[in-house]
């Protein structure tokens, strides 16, 4: 599951530099913000894989949902004058750090169990 997610992100970067895509600088924020969510949705879903709750039907929809959800919060700012995006990266980003640190615990607390693993079987 890792495995394919890691070699996704890495044909997607292969194509974003091997293609030449381009797009207005008005665009910029809707892109990040958009790309800010979908990045939240993709350490969410490594968490729940580390914790044996992964269900592909919740990651693909939240990936979209997320997405459109930033790419609204922008869109609706840029008319009224207000920068709602700030919300967007505010919630994203507070959830992508807590997930990172979720699965760092998981991975140190697997490593600590292995290693007591070992020293009982000596």
């Amino acid at each position: 599951m890792i495995v394919v997610m890691l070699l996704g992100i890495a044909v997607g970067i292969l194509i974003g530099f091997v293609f030449d895509f381009s797009y207005s600088v008005e665009y910029s924020f809707y892109i990040t913000m958009g790309l800010l969510a979908a990045i939240d949705s993709v350490v969410g879903a490594v968490r729940a894989y580390m914790e044996g709750k992964y269900d592909n039907l919740i990651f693909v929809s939240g990936f979209v949902i997320n997405a459109i959800l930033a790419g609204l919060l922008t869109f609706v700012g840029d008319k009224l004058g207000v920068p709602l995006y700030y919300a967007a990266i505010l919630v994203f980003g507070g959830r992508m750090f807590n997930n990172l640190a979720v699965a760092r615990h998981i991975v140190i607390d697997n490593i600590r169990a292995k290693k007591s693993q070992n020293n009982d079987e000596k």
